[in-house]
């Protein structure tokens, strides 16, 4: 295999059976622009905190604070994406193009009526929102329209995620990375001029944050959309596919329910623990939200391999070609987890500068050092634990990971995180540990489960 000519057809973009051929390739083709399109949505996150970090550090704890409530709205997106993704990949793998296109057009459906509840409860709660979340008088009064922006204009997060899980479930992972990249540039360009009103533009402050994030992935859906109804895309969508269907609806609907579950039960937990570190101080809260940002930085590209191990997988069933589905996962599993030690390393030895790109302050410095070196501890085993999650899913079997999420991180997880930074005193400290804890015995849980082969007889 040639590496070099790989790489570039994998940013390039082609229409590849990946029901044959080498699996290494197969991987490479799917996962570098899925890894790159996912390094797209980390720059959301990082540009947003580097610039509003020099703001205030209300303004920033607002951004942390929000972000940990909008792992919610993450979550239903990825659970339809995964429904989309799962159907879309196994009608592709059995040559039907056009029941692709049309489970597409009704996970669209979901997405729309699931995102205008979604922007109802965030445009009138936001402040109950941020007041249950620990934030002070302070920070909900400077960050409360920036809020009111994200959650009530959430479709655009949720469209972003589904329409890219379609792209993905076709094998088409390039157009999802160059859609998150549109919206990145345009993220990167308006961001400094909203916040800090540069040229004719008023200073927004933490809200230009939310503005420029909005267009920018806005626009981004807008070019997905175009692709799909009018450009090159395997998938190929018309109103006609929009019509209800009842029982591709409902068939979408619970593998979406599940999804979107055993993330939701993730995001959850990660809100409780946000929680109980929110009880230390504003100082504590930056500093934990920095290290878990350098977290998702890496997180969010690892998702890339994890999908395309999910891809090969619906594929592959799609082709009645269990053993080459279950290969392609282990594979994944293998690349993910070397990834992310390799990362591991570097932020444990980094630790200190890195979070001193976004914050100098002492207190803020020691937390997030501290905070991040624990969690690189148990990178490698959630890299692993990931890939085999998502493998579950991409067979439509959504209940399998849901089950572990809801075992590893409400009946380990948080007790452990309470039971440590509470009951022992180890203050924030000892829910660092819970997360390392509860990420290693994941992985473990994973792959006994995998190697039990239940997914083999999935039908969706």
């Amino acid at each position: 295999m040639n590496i070099v000519k790989t790489l570039i057809e994998a940013i390039k973009g082609t229409e590849t059976d990946y029901t044959k051929g080498d699996i290494n390739r197969a991987i490479i083709l799917l996962s570098i622009p899925m890894i790159i399109e996912m390094l797209g949505e980390s720059l959301f996150s990082i540009v947003d905190a580097y610039y509003v970090s020099q703001v205030s550090n209300e303004a920033f704890a607002t951004v942390i604070l929000t972000e940990a409530v909008s792992s919610i709205i993450y979550s239903l997106a990825i659970g339809i994406s995964i429904a989309a993704t799962a159907l879309v990949a196994r009608r592709i793998g059995e040559k039907k193009p056009e029941a692709a296109a049309e489970a597409a057009a009704q996970a669209i459906l979901i997405a729309l009526v699931v995102s205008i509840i979604i922007s109802l409860v965030g445009i009138f709660f936001s402040a109950e929102i941020l007041a249950l979340m620990g934030a002070t008088p302070a920070v909900i009064e400077q960050g409360l329209l920036y809020t009111q922006i994200i959650l009530g204009f959430n479709m655009v997060i949720m469209l972003l995620f589904i329409l890219n899980g379609i792209f993905r479930g076709a094998g088409d992972a390039s157009m999802a990375m160059r859609s998150l990249w549109v919206a990145n540039i345009i993220n990167l360009a308006l961001d400094p001029i909203l916040i800090f009103g540069w040229g004719p533009f008023p200073e927004m402050g933490v809200v230009g944050a939310a503005v420029a994030t909005t267009i920018g992935r806005g626009l981004a859906v807008c070019f997905q959309l175009y692709v799909l109804f009018r450009g090159s895309s395997i998938i190929k969508l018309t109103k006609a596919y929009f019509q209800p269907k009842v029982a591709l609806l409902k068939k979408l609907t619970n593998i979406a329910i599940t999804g979107a579950g055993q993330h939701i039960i993730s995001s959850a937990s990660w809100i409780f623990l946000m929680y109980i570190v929110a009880r230390y101080g504003t100082d504590v809260v930056n500093g934990y939200g920095l290290a878990i940002k350098y977290i998702v930085l890496a997180i969010l590209p690892a998702w890339g391999i994890s999908n395309a191990g999910a891809t090969l997988m619906g594929q592959n069933l799609g082709a009645k070609q269990p053993d080459r589905a279950s290969k392609s996962v282990w594979l994944a599993a293998l690349y993910n987890g070397i990834l992310l030690l390799t990362v591991a390393i570097i932020y444990y030895i980094y630790a200190e500068p890195l979070i001193r790109i976004f914050n100098t302050d002492p207190n803020v410095v020691a937390v997030g050092v501290e905070s991040l070196q624990i969690f690189a501890m148990g990178y490698a085993s959630y890299g692993v634990a990931m890939v085999i999650n998502q493998a579950f899913s991409g067979a439509g079997d959504t209940r399998t990971p849901t089950v572990v999420n809801i075992f590893t991180f409400w009946v380990v997880q948080i007790p452990l995180a309470y039971y440590l930074s509470t009951i022992l005193d180890w203050g924030p400290t000892g829910v660092y540990w819970a997360v390392i804890s509860s990420e290693t015995m994941m992985m473990c849980i994973c792959i006994w489960l995998f190697r039990q082969g239940s997914w083999r007889t999935v039908e969706v």
